[in-house]
């Protein structure tokens, strides 16, 4: 399938909608922009990956993708969108009206927040785009805040002249999300891109972002299996002090930096106090939030 890593995202957001009724990350419309049928063959490509995942495993069908969504796929999903939209709602009180996706994927915040004064800027790859609006046309879905689609490749600055095209404006305060994006793009190319982002981000500006910490789990080794044999290969990882320099270089300030144990407590624990089965942030990743200064 292609986008594969961007349909499996899409799916987990569905999936723990579906299947609960309290949520790390409420997403109602993932399922309806996934659809029916990719969502039933992603369902069954995971079930019957199990022996992948938990090689010990017995149950059934529905038991096998449980342990695999709320273990393995979920997690890094949900954790670092409630990351990311916790963040943004604030900087819109703080007077952000601007909010950039780079690589959206099946990102689906502009049908689910109506937020007045808000632009959204979706950057992706071509194909991406593409497929993202022939979904929204074929499943009868509308924004509720301007959205502006962008194909663009990242690891190229012309995105810039393109988001300036689409209206973005240097003067007014931004919030950037690059979710996923560390894992994807070699180390040359996230500090380019971080560079590109300091040139027209205003300062007060915000951006977020996980990344792969050196010392990672087999959960995310799992991980990089899956996203290698998507054809999106894993490129990064890196400490804290790489982080921290990288974003000193280009005038961002830390504000806040969380690693699994701190993310679980503060966006798992009220799910967790909840159901039966618990869930954790994935070991060997880590959160940030920065202001540009």
């Amino acid at each position: 399938m292609n986008n594969m890593t961007a349909k499996v995202s899409c799916f987990a957001r569905a999936y723990h909608y579906k299947n609960n009724k309290n949520w790390i990350f409420k997403d109602e419309i993932a399922g309806q922009l996934l659809g029916d049928k990719e969502y039933e063959t992603i369902a069954e490509y995971m079930t019957n990956g199990i022996q992948f995942f938990v090689p010990e495993f017995e149950g059934s069908k529905e038991d096998a993708l449980k342990v695999i969504v709320d273990n393995q796929l979920s997690p890094t999903v949900l954790g670092r969108s409630a990351f990311a939209e916790r963040h943004l709602l604030n900087e819109v009180k703080l007077g952000c009206t601007q909010y950039v996706l780079f690589a959206a994927g099946y990102d689906t915040f502009a049908f689910r927040k109506a937020v007045s004064d808000l632009k959204v800027f979706e950057l992706d790859l071509p194909e991406m785009i593409f497929d993202k609006k022939q979904r929204m046309e074929q499943y009868g879905l509308s924004c509720k805040t301007d959205d502006y689609f962008i194909p663009c490749n990242l690891a190229d600055k012309a995105w810039q002249n393109l988001l300036h095209t689409h209206g973005f404006e240097n003067d007014k305060k931004s919030f950037g999300s690059l979710l996923g994006l560390s894992y994807y793009l070699d180390k040359k190319d996230f500090a380019s891109l971080i560079s590109g982002i300091a040139d027209i981000w205003k300062e007060g500006s915000a951006i977020c972002f996980d990344y792969p910490f050196k010392d990672g789990s087999n959960q995310v080794n799992k991980n990089e299996q899956l996203a290698g044999a998507a054809g999106e290969q894993m490129k990064a990882k890196y400490s804290y002090e790489e982080i921290e320099r990288l974003l000193s270089k280009y005038g961002f300030l830390i504000f806040e930096h969380l690693n699994e144990a701190e993310m679980t407590k503060q966006y798992f624990e009220t799910y967790n106090d909840l159901q039966q089965s618990r869930m954790k942030a994935p070991k060997g990743t880590n959160y940030v939030f920065a202001v540009k200064r």
